[in-house]
This record gives C-alpha cells, structure tokens and sequence, in this order.
C-alpha cells in the first residue's frame, strides 16, 4: 500500500522542484506561464493563481495570466493600485512574502469587493525577471497553506519569469499560421490559414465572421466555445479549452484553444487573442494539470451535489482509464452515493448492491474498516494490484483502487472511490492529479451541498404556498403543476388556485407576482389568501380582481401582479373570464380544435388603484378543456409569448384529455427553467345530475312568513317532494323570520333539490353571523330558531355573500 499522507507532503516540493525544471527548460512554450501558475493547483492545494504586472505608467499592478476557478468567486480585482494596500502591492513594494487570513483580509478594503467563501492569501514577489511581477495565490482550507505549500509557492514565484506578452502578431503584422484575433464588439475575426486548415475551411470560402467557425463544432461542445467567446464570460488572462470539429468523412477532430482576453484602450475594442492546435499532437506531459484546471473551471459552475459528482467522473475517468468510479457524500457513518460510473448495480460489489435502497446505495462506512481509517487520516490511500482488502473495497478495484477523501471546512465531505479491473501502476502524475482533484471535489462538495439545502428550504417554501390538494369538482377534474426556476435559489412568485363557490361554481385563479424573491413570495401568499377570501364571499369575478387590485395598491409595495380569474358555472357550462395582466385561457373543443381566448383585460394589480377590469363570457360545452398558465411555459429567449401561446395551443389539439396528468406533464416536458412555471387545466364534464332551483323574494310585509310558506309548498308539491313538508316549512319560517326582525335590506329564500337532499338557504344584507346560543330559561320568549334549524337539519351554517351573508340548511329526502 502506498499512502500520500505524510511522506506524500514531504516530498511536495522536490517533487514541484521537478516540475517547474521540466517547464522552464522549454522556453519555446507560449503557455508556459500558465502551466507555472498550475502548479500551484497541484502542489500548494490553491484554488486560483494569478500574475500581476505594472502598467506601462507603473500606478498600476494588472492581472496578466490566471488558473483555478473564476477569480469573482473571491472578489479578486483584475488591478490593483501599487501605491495600496492589497497583499500585492504590499508584496511589490516590500519585496516580501505576504500572508493574509479571512480576518486580516476583512480589514483590507481593497482585498476583495464582493463577500464570499472564507480563504487564505498569499501574495510573494515574482523573480526579478518578471518585470515586477507578483503571484497571488488563494486557498480555502481553515489553516491556509502549511509549510510545505508555502515554500512551493516560493519556489513557484520564482519560476515567474516568461515573457507575458500574450500570442498576437509578428513584428511584420501578420498573424502566426495557426493563430487568431477576435474583435469582441464585432465578432469579426482574422484567422491564419494553418487555423482554417484544421477547420477545413479554405482562405476563399472564410467571410470573417465567427459565427462561420462555430457553425462547423460539434454542438455539444459550442456552449464551452461560447462561454470563451462572449466577452461578458472572458476575464483578464490565459484559457485553454479542447474542443471538436466536424469533418466531412471520419470522427471529428479534436482541437485546443488557447486565448487571452486583451481589454479594450483608447477607443480600441476589446480583442481576444489567441492559437489552435490539433489536439493529438500536443505533448502528454501537460494532459492532467490540464484536466485539473478544467476541473475546476467545472466545478467552479457545477451548483448541486449531482452537478459537482459528474464534474469529477467526466475528469478523472477516461484520462485514468478507470473501470469504475463512485462519488459519495459522508452523513454520519454512512457514505451516500450520489453518482456511480458505471451505474449498473451488477458492475458493484455485493454489500453495495444490498445497500441499494433508492437510486444509489447508501454503503456503511462501518463494514469498510480501511475507508473508515482512511476518511479518519483525511490522506488519499492508493492500494496496487494484490493489496488485501475487504470484499466491498476489493470488488471496486481488483487491478488497484485509489480512495481520495474529499475534505472541506475542516471535515471530510465524502470520499471518492476510483477502481481498475486490470492490474494499474500509479505513476507520480497520476498522484498528484488525484491529489489536486481531492482538494478541489471536496470544497466544491461542501458548497454544493449547502446549495442543495438551501434549495430545497425554498422549494419548501414555495409548497407551503401553493394548493396542497385541489378539491374534487362536480362535473369537472383540474390537475395542476408547479415548476420552480432552476437558475438560483430565489423563490418564484407563480401561484394557483381552485376554489369551489356556492351553487355549484368554481373559481380557477393563476398568477404570477413581479421578480423572484422572498417578497415575491410573500406578496404571491397574500394575493392567492386575497382573491380566495373575496371569492368565497360571493362577490361577481370583476369584483373580486378589482378588491385584490386596490388591496395590493394599499400595500405601498413595489412589485406588481398579474393574474386571470374564470369563474365557472358548473351547471350551465358557461363562464366568465377576467384578466389582469396576465396571459388567456386556452380552450381545447371535444372535436380537437383550440381557441385562445380574446379575452379584453385591464393592467396588472398593484398599477392603478381604479382600474377595470371587464369580464368576458364563455361557452363550455363537455369535454372542453381549459387551459391557464404563466409566461415562463410559452415566453423564451427564442420566441415571444405569442408564439409560445400558439405552440402551446398546438400542443394541446394533440393531447388526450381523458388523462390530464399526463396532458400536464407532457405540456411541460422540454419547459425552459429560467422562470418558474405555473400549470393549471381543468376539463368541463358537465354535471350527471343537474339540481333543481327555485327562488323568492321576501318582501317586508307583516305576512311576508307566510308568503314565504306558500311559496315553499308550492315548489315541494311541483317537485313531487311532500312526505318532508312540514319539516321543511317549519325551517324556512324560522330562518326567513330571523332575516327580518334581525336585519335591514332585502331578503331572499333559496331552494335547492339535488340528489336526495333539499338545501334551504336565506340571504340578507347582514354581515354578521347568527350565534347559536348555548342555554335558553324555560321563560325565555325567543332564541329558539337555530336550535330548532339544527333539530330538523343534517348540516347547517352560513357563508359570506356579496355584502352580506347566507343562512343555510340541508335535509336529507328519504327515497
């Protein structure tokens, strides 16, 4: 067994002796500065390097060569004043090591901008050579760099001594065969023509555009040429990036740029500079401090724990031409595994496959006594071929097994597990690929991790908000579906709602809340609480988005609202529709064909405090299927929301409406995540049995009761309903005599027949709800109603209505 524990740290620096020597002695390299600073990912576990320069007017020290993550994750600044007080300057200027910690660097104004990960600084003067130069180097382990790290920064500082001026022209003011300058404000492009050759493009057939070279990669490789040519995604310094081309006959061709972003000066553009190369014939020798930079360029973007264990199996397995690799996380003893490369269960061990209770095993550190000895030593463990290991260990790797602990913050994050079937002999390079590679999986975990929670803290959020269940129809089924945005942990402000009101309507609600943030959120609670609140109290729909309009003007907030509200009638078909700003109903006809709704609408809420908002009818006849949703299913980068509503409304002339989960998941299958997105359909049967309703006005005269009587015999004897007569007579003389001793205002009775139940049921112009009372004297003359009402009844209440309320009884019918 060979560990990279401490014999490993003492033999650190010969080993960056070495290294840097082989580097020095070609000075033919263009990228040597870049493979010195790379060193520093290796051998002092820096996450980011970085040169600084004078200007040519000496005030300034400027960034000229960099590797590691994106320097914006620490606030790093592309220059410096030299006359400051940034570890640079300091170091420029004393000629002396400066060493700076998480306090000392909160003290320095102009060490960073912008918060972010605690780490350690060092800044050390260049060699001589380098024209006053200064390396600046960063890490994020709680105790900086040991000893050992710091003497390989020295020794690393001293190596910066190549020219800096980065690949352009020749003195006669051509460009090299195989180089390039792009002008980043135009995309115009000069190119030399061994660079067309390796693109396959001929000097007549090249119109100097870039767009024309990018057209012929291989388009799962354009997005990381992209991140390269857009200026917005290029900082100061060197990048190397390989790539592929497309070739009329034969695999494509694999190509490496390398390119320097050169600012802008008096009025000139900014440039990006640069060489291409085939791929197969550049040297081997640089090929894992290579990947260990694109490593942590991955990692530097990967956001959740799934992202970051892919990042490292793409990087560590087709260049160590591993068998097998496993990436796990570390929960207490237990190590849950998030990706496995192979992922079939049957390329594993068998105590792993026992362990696979979901999508990955959760194996017991327990029962792998040498892992548990190597997380204890935090060190990578490096066993050869014919090393005795526990079967769950040695199944792994039979030809030789690698497990690098993954540390971070002072604790292990997890571990990762690399295995060989045939016998493999771990060269140096390969050590420190796996070595550098731990270092960076393990912050990266660790930050992926807390993005993990803190997304789903939001996702949690967000559910609390949203309907748990939607309620069951009659005459109708609604599904609905809920996507949050993926870019970000901020919380949407998509909502909606189905809310069953009285006499057999319904209220389908979506809305969308202005930005995405916690006071999104919560303004998105109150407006969904708002509309639920004047709905239920029986208010007509251009009522209910004109309460919430002002409600929300009255707020005093900055965010603004949109919203459609439908209110159908379950027992006629028919509907009104009112929008707010927002996005119409799409109508799906039984025969297949689709409507979107020309519904005329009024500005979002929250805009105009006396705004209207005019409603608009429909016909819904059964099988119709209506569509509500927000801008973040049909609005895109590509295509504007007309075209997005008119795909959508193509989708669904295809649909099935017999499933609606299915028609739901399939509208939302392909949905650009860069908005949350609300779902809401609802297809109309129509009502099996459709209630029977008659009504009357009570007018205030001394023989309204009686009127009311009258009125109620009538309607049993024509509905053939009289064996309850009495009874039902009985409830509506008390309820009906309650409204006009104890309110002012109109009155008016209700009956309802359907399904073996008779619904009684009296409105006023009073809002306030009638008590039941808990004791009565026997010479008490009155209170008796509602005790009565509740003898004779088998439900009782009352409901809000539009400025006033509803008293109403049920009775059961016997057959």
């Amino acid at each position: 067994m060979v560990s990279e524990g401490a014999a490993g740290r003492g033999t650190a620096t010969p080993r960056a002796e070495n290294a840097l020597r082989a580097i020095m002695e070609d000075r033919g390299a263009p990228e040597r500065l870049h493979r010195v600073l790379e060193q520093a990912l290796v051998f002092a576990r820096a996450t980011y390097a970085a040169v600084y320069t004078p200007d040519q007017d000496g005030d300034l020290l400027c960034l000229v060569e960099s590797a590691g993550v994106p320097q914006t994750l620490y606030g790093l600044r592309d220059s410096y004043p030299l006359a400051g007080h940034s570890p640079v300057a300091e170091a420029r200027r004393t000629g002396r090591p400066v060493w700076l910690g998480p306090a000392e660097l909160a003290a320095r104004a102009e060490s960073r901008r912008t918060p972010g990960p605690e780490f350690h600084v060092a800044a050390l003067p260049a060699h001589p050579e380098a024209d006053g130069g200064c390396l600046l180097a960063v890490s994020e382990d709680p105790h900086g760099f040991d000893s050992d790290q710091r003497k390989s920064l020295e020794l690393i500082a001293d190596a910066v001594s190549c020219p800096v001026a980065p690949p352009g022209r020749a003195a006669g003011g051509e460009l090299p065969p195989n180089a390039f300058s792009l002008a980043m404000d135009t995309g115009r492009v000069e190119v030399g023509d061994e660079l067309l050759h390796l693109f396959g493009v001929t000097r007549d057939d090249f119109d100097g555009r870039v767009e024309t070279l990018l057209g012929l990669t291989v388009p799962e490789d354009l997005p990381s040429l992209m991140s390269v040519v857009e200026a917005d995604h290029m900082t100061v310094g060197e990048r190397e990036l390989e790539f592929r081309v497309l070739r009329p006959a034969g695999p494509p061709r694999w190509l490496r740029l390398r390119g320097r972003l050169l600012p802008g000066v008096e009025g000139r553009p900014a440039l990006l500079v640069g060489t291409v190369e085939d791929a197969a014939g550049l040297r081997s020798d640089v090929t894992d401090v290579a990947r260990v930079q694109r490593l942590a360029s991955a990692l530097a973007t990967a956001g959740t724990v799934r992202d970051v264990s892919q990042a490292v199996v793409a990087a560590l397995r087709r260049p160590l031409r591993a068998d097998r690799i496993a990436l796990a996380e570390l929960e207490h003893d237990r190590l849950v595994v998030t990706v496995l490369d192979p992922p079939e269960p049957e390329a594993w061990p068998e105590l792993w496959r026992l362990e696979w209770r979901t999508e990955w095993p959760d194996a017991p550190v327990r029962a792998m006594p040498t892992l548990a000895s190597a997380l204890r030593e935090g060190r990578a463990q490096i066993w050869p071929a014919g090393t005795p290991l526990e079967p769950a260990l040695a199944e792994v790797g039979p030809g030789g097994l690698a497990v690098l602990p993954l540390p971070a913050g002072g604790r292990m994050a997890g571990a990762c597990l690399i295995g060989w079937d045939s016998p493999h002999d771990f060269g140096p390079d390969e050590r420190a690929l796996l070595t550098a590679s731990a270092g960076l999986a393990g912050q990266a975990l660790m930050r992926a991790r807390a993005f993990d929670a803190e997304h789903e803290l939001v996702g949690m959020l967000q559910r609390q908000l949203l309907p748990r269940r939607l309620p069951t129809l009659p005459g109708a089924v609604a599904v609905a579906r809920y996507l949050p945005a993926t870019a970000g942990l901020e919380v949407g402000g998509d909502w909606y709602d189905v809310i069953p009101l009285p006499d057999h309507h319904v209220a389908l609600v979506i809305g969308d809340v202005q930005g995405h943030s916690a006071a999104a959120a919560t303004l998105m609670g109150q407006m969904r609480t708002a509309l639920r609140a004047y709905a239920v109290e029986g208010h007509p729909p251009d009522v209910v988005v004109s309460h919430a309009n002002r409600l929300l003007v009255d707020m005093e907030t900055d965010l603004f609202a949109t919203c459609a509200y439908v209110d159908v009638d379950m027992e006629e078909g028919t509907a009104w529709c009112v929008r707010a700003g927002h996005l119409p109903p799409v109508l799906r006809h039984p025969d297949g064909s689709t409507r979107i709704v020309e519904a005329e609408g009024g500005p979002p809420l929250g805009v105009v405090a006396q705004a209207d908002f005019p409603m608009t009818p429909l016909r819904l006849t059964p099988g119709t299927l209506v569509t509500l949703t927000t801008d973040g299913l049909v609005e895109s980068a590509d295509a504007d929301i007309d075209q997005g509503m008119d795909q959508l409304a193509h989708r669904l002339a295809g649909a099935d409406p017999a499933h609606l989960g299915l028609v739901a998941d399939a509208l939302l299958t392909g949905a650009r995540r860069s908005d949350d997105v609300a779902l809401l359909l609802m297809r109309y049967d129509g009502m099996a049995v459709r209630p029977r309703r008659e009504s009357w006005t009570v007018w205030r005269v001394p023989e309204a009761v009686r009127h009311a009587r009258r009125f109620t015999n009538r309607t049993l004897r024509a509905w053939g309903v009289t064996r309850y007569t009495d009874t039902v007579l009985l409830v509506v003389s008390e309820l009906v005599t309650n409204a006009l001793v104890h309110t002012d205002g109109p009155v008016r009775l209700d009956l309802t027949l359907v399904g073996g139940r008779l619904r009684v049921a009296v409105a006023d112009s009073s809002p306030r709800t009638p008590v039941r009372p808990t004791s009565i004297g026997w010479e008490a003359t009155g209170g008796r109603g509602l005790l009565l009402v509740e003898a004779m009844s088998a439900a009782w209440g009352t409901v809000p209505v539009s400025g006033g309320k509803q008293v109403w009884c049920e009775i059961v019918l016997d057959a």
